[in-house]
């Protein structure tokens, strides 16, 4: 009787235990599932390297941010060969640091996929220990693509102009000024359409916009070398050279003002008036626009399409 009854007991404890199993394996394999749609919404993924023989281990996730069959053996020379030569010079250094010091590091590296797909990736790295030695480097992978490019398209937006393409008014000043403080020898060239405001009364902002593309076009194909060029409001625009002779700036003066001479196609007229102004000791990014623009309102008022030069001794020469 006793020993039945402990049979009983031990069976019993033997089937807890079963369906302790059973429930831990359902909810590991749960776990597994939950995991696998988090890392795919969020196209995170893990991965581990041993660094005993570099062997590669990944989930899915990071097969198809590098555009390759889950399961398809890796070969860590073939897959660093997809990252931009900076992205790889980074990622060694700091994958060396980090195993030397035995830490970790994090990356967002450019990859060009087995497929030829750009993308960035954030890695983020951890090298594990054993007995005081570095045995393994494991971490996360994720597409931060979206997120690059939107910061890119911020930073495009904040340099430069929505209409043109060319630097923008902020960009312009940054730039003169940063040129002006280090006294390398610079050139502002001040550049305002003649015949514009016509186009835009006549025959609306839609073709004047249109005007203002072409305008930046030419004028970048005519600035031959220019260190910038700018459109800094409206009608008007700005090139800099640095370490341009007066002879090399006065030359592209000439062909920015030949660019900029072209029929609209509608009976309108555009020309250039461009004025000119050298940088000289004590100069400030104030007083060399404060120079050029009296330069430009010269051409302006001597009969437009042509540049005049104000040199720091007060000499100004037109062409």
């Amino acid at each position: 009787m006793l020993l039945s009854s402990l049979v009983k007991k031990i069976g019993s404890r033997s089937d807890d235990r079963n369906i302790n199993r059973l429930e831990l394996a359902n909810d590991v394999h749960h776990l597994k599932q939950v995991f696998d749609r988090c890392s795919k919404a969020a196209r995170i993924g893990v991965w581990e390297c041993n660094l005993a023989d570099e062997r590669l281990s990944w989930t899915d996730m990071v097969y198809e941010l590098f555009d390759i069959e889950p399961g398809t053996p890796l070969v860590r020379s073939e897959i660093v060969a997809m990252y931009s030569p900076a992205a790889l010079l980074e990622l060694q250094r700091l994958r060396s640091d980090a195993i030397e010091q035995q830490g970790g590091f994090s990356l967002d590296a450019e990859i060009v996929t087995r497929k030829g797909n750009r993308r960035w990736i954030r890695i983020t790295a951890t090298v594990e220990c054993e007995d005081g030695r570095p045995v393994r480097v494991s971490g996360l992978k994720q597409d931060v693509t979206a997120e690059v490019m939107l910061l890119e398209e911020i930073r495009r937006r904040a340099d430069f102009d929505h209409l043109t393409g060319l630097a923008n008014r902020f960009r312009f000043h940054e730039r003169l000024g940063g040129l002006c403080a280090s006294e390398t020898g610079c050139a502002l060239l001040l550049v305002d359409l003649d015949g514009f405001k016509r186009v835009n009364d006549i025959l609306g902002h839609q073709t004047g916009d249109v005007c203002l593309v072409e305008t930046a076009n030419r004028l970048s194909a005519a600035a031959e070398n220019a260190d910038l060029v700018s459109r800094v409001g409206g009608d008007e625009f700005a090139v800099i050279y640095n370490g341009a002779s007066i002879h090399q700036i006065e030359a592209a003066a000439a062909r920015i003002v030949a660019a900029l001479q072209w029929d609209t196609g509608d009976g309108i007229m555009l020309g250039a008036s461009v004025g000119i102004a050298w940088a000289s000791p004590g100069s400030t990014s104030a007083s060399l626009y404060e120079e050029a623009d009296k330069a430009m309102y010269r051409a302006k008022t001597s009969g437009r399409n042509r540049f005049v030069a104000h040199r720091p001794a007060g000499d100004l020469d037109a062409a």
